[in-house]
């Protein structure tokens, strides 16, 4: 049988930025990976390990964000790619390029930047 990819966000946090965290430097995760506070650096994951990170109305991100599902809900200044699934929330604020394969986009949402179809080229990465 043939079976689509799933559009869901995985429903575990293995890591969360709470609100009053600061983070400067890059972020590797796996898993499920949860901003409340703010990160200025690069937010990536392994290739090899499909992981979720969403991003609260309270988050902030200075820098490039690569994962297979991503969920904003803050304010992004730098490029964002999503291999499988992107969902830009009501108070998302994006400063930079959305590269998506999938993506869902609520009244409210903002993208100061292009949207790039990633289409099969994101299967094969």
């Amino acid at each position: 049988m043939f079976f689509k990819k799933s559009n869901r966000v995985q429903n575990t946090i293995d890591t969360l930025i709470g609100v009053d965290t600061r983070i400067e430097g890059n972020v590797h995760f796996s898993g499920g990976l949860r901003i409340d506070g703010a990160v200025s650096g690069a937010i990536t994951e392994p290739n090899d390990t499909p992981s979720t990170l969403i991003l609260s109305e309270h988050g902030r991100v200075e820098g490039a964000i690569t994962a297979s599902k991503v969920v904003i809900n803050g304010t992004v200044v730098g490029p964002v790619k999503a291999n499988q699934f992107i969902e830009l929330q009501t108070k998302a604020r994006i400063t930079g390029d959305v590269y998506y394969n999938s993506l869902e986009m609520h009244t409210g949402a903002v993208i100061e930047g292009k949207l790039v179809y990633l289409g099969e080229q994101a299967e094969k990465v």
